[in-house]
């Protein structure tokens, strides 16, 4: 049974037919079921995208100009280049060998080989040969990873008049450094290993247990699990502490946030994810500081525990949980809302090409923008430069962008990704200029999100974690490594040399643990990491 459509009235129909009515209305239905069709391309073109796409938001600058390229790329006064030409720059591109300046400190073992006496003679004339030197060949060699055992003797000593006079006799012995867990054959060295392998590595403890067993050493993931959380628990939370004063010190932070499965159901007793909320200081910040905090939700309560005493510029998404961070001017990320534009220029280019065409157009606003700060940072500029330069040049650029939102939200659909990205520009417009306010604060938050990309992709391999005692203790040991790394040190020296220096530290004043922080002069002396 076919439905028919009922004539409405509207003035708009007024003096027209009823059949003219009807199909007025088709046309309407038929514009709606075009653009619900389009919408539904689109998400079905960034989930792919999404699955198996490029994460690179890198445009060519000739994309638009396909039709003529002729064109655009024609260089009349250039030369042809020679047979020569094209061989040397093939094999140069493809010559992609080894960075020999790297390895000039390594021993080098030498091996001979001499061609046995009876071969030593000419195939012309029997004559006797000599030697004119030789023929060197170098190969880089590994060497697996050595486990020995080391005993700590402790001499002990008596006085041998009070053995023969005395009726007691006072023995005395010697120090030793205090191991890293009392009754464990633990070492710093090993649970840096561990670590850094699980950490930074991304290797779970269980991978880790079947490589011990391979080279003939039984360590269960259980003793690895143990050992992280107790040394955490008992040494690096206070250096943890220590870290976070230091970072709520600083008047410009980034902040970030992403999902963790804990399967304690004490902990966690609804099931959902919890996450791991990173901070980092400013890249013209004094000290450079990563630092992980594992929660149980997303709310905003949260970050403002986590930054109480912090007061300055919180560079961030758009997420409203910031809001409740007391004392800061949030600052919006432009990488955020370039990834809208991007969107809907790649999703547009074959079912909306007119709006591909001005996501496009936005797109150069972006370019100028980060072009401007690559710039800033080339040439070094200060915090008080950057600000009067952003001023000179980066804000006409924002004001004659905000232009064009205003001009193209007329003439877009609300629900087109193009129109979600004008309508998320304008709507954190206040967010996306306040970098105008201070030197110090970014242009976007890639900062953040290259702090916890460690994290994720250590999650793909681990998947969750079991506790939230591991959990917590996992934050510690992210923020260790990836703050490390920011100060130049070789993660697992650094780990291996706090592991060794905190059990034998009395805590008795609030500056006594600075000496090991990362950026501490003696610590960069120490764990620098090997300059690629």
């Amino acid at each position: 049974m076919i439905k028919t459509h009922e004539p409405i009235e509207n003035k708009d129909f007024k003096g027209t037919s009823d059949s003219n009515i009807i199909v007025a209305k088709l046309q309407h239905e038929v514009e709606v079921l075009n653009q619900e069709n389009r919408w539904l391309k689109e998400q079905l073109g960034l989930l792919k995208k999404a699955q198996f796409g490029k994460s690179s938001e890198i445009i060519d600058s000739n994309q638009m100009s396909f039709f003529n390229e002729i064109e655009v790329e024609q260089r009349p006064q250039s030369e042809e280049p020679t047979i020569e030409e094209i061989t040397y720059k093939r094999r140069k591109a493809y010559n992609r060998g080894l960075n020999r300046d790297a390895f000039k400190d390594l021993p080098v073992e030498k091996e001979f080989y001499e061609l046995p006496e009876e071969e030593r003679l000419c195939e012309c004339c029997q004559g006797e040969l000599h030697s004119i030197g030789t023929e060197v060949k170098s190969t880089l060699e590994y060497v697996p990873a050595r486990l020995y055992i080391k005993e700590v003797h402790m001499h002990k000593y008596a006085c041998r008049n009070c053995q023969l006079h005395e009726e007691a006799t006072p023995i005395k012995k010697a120090s030793a450094p205090a191991p890293l867990l009392m009754g464990s054959f633990v070492s710093p060295s090993l649970l840096a290993q561990i670590v850094n392998q699980k950490f930074n590595g991304a290797v779970p403890f269980d991978r880790q247990e079947r490589l011990y067993h391979e080279i003939g050493i039984e360590i269960k993931k259980q003793n690895m699990a143990n050992w992280c959380i107790k040394v955490s628990e008992l040494w690096l939370e206070p250096l943890y502490e220590r870290m976070r004063q230091y970072l709520i010190m600083e008047t410009f932070l980034h902040a970030d946030e992403t999902t963790l499965t804990v399967l304690d159901k004490t902990f966690n007793p609804t099931g959902k994810k919890t996450y791991m909320w990173v901070y980092g200081s400013g890249e013209l910040s004094a000290f450079k500081i990563a630092m992980f905090d594992h929660c149980l939700g997303r709310a905003g309560a949260y970050a403002k525990v986590f930054l109480n005493g912090f007061s300055g510029y919180l560079q961030t998404d758009d997420f409203n949980g910031y809001n409740k961070v007391e004392n800061v001017i949030r600052v919006g990320c432009h990488a955020h809302a370039r990834r809208y534009f991007f969107n809907a220029y790649m999703m547009g280019k074959k079912n909306a090409p007119v709006e591909s065409g001005r996501a496009n157009e936005a797109l150069k606003f972006f370019k100028v923008l980060f072009k401007l700060e690559a710039s800033f940072k080339k040439d070094q500029l200060t915090v008080q430069e950057r600000y009067e330069k952003r001023l000179e040049v980066s804000k006409p650029v924002l004001e004659a962008f905000f232009v064009w939102l205003k001009e193209n939200e007329k003439i877009t659909m609300p629900k087109s990704l193009l129109g979600k990205a004008i309508a998320y520009s304008l709507s954190n417009w206040e967010l996306l200029t306040n970098y105008l306010l201070d030197g110090q604060c970014s242009l976007s938050n890639n900062l953040a999100e290259r702090l916890v990309k460690p994290f994720v992709i250590s999650r793909k391999n681990f998947l969750f974690s079991k506790s939230a005692v591991g959990a917590k203790a996992s934050a510690t040991y992210f923020t260790l490594i990836e703050t490390a790394k920011l100060n130049g040190l070789n993660p697992f020296a650094y780990l291996m040399f706090i592991m060794e220096q905190l059990p034998n530290i009395s805590l008795t004043t609030e500056d006594a643990l600075d000496h090991l922080l990362p950026w501490s002069p003696s610590v960069v002396e120490k764990c620098k990491s090997i300059p690629l």
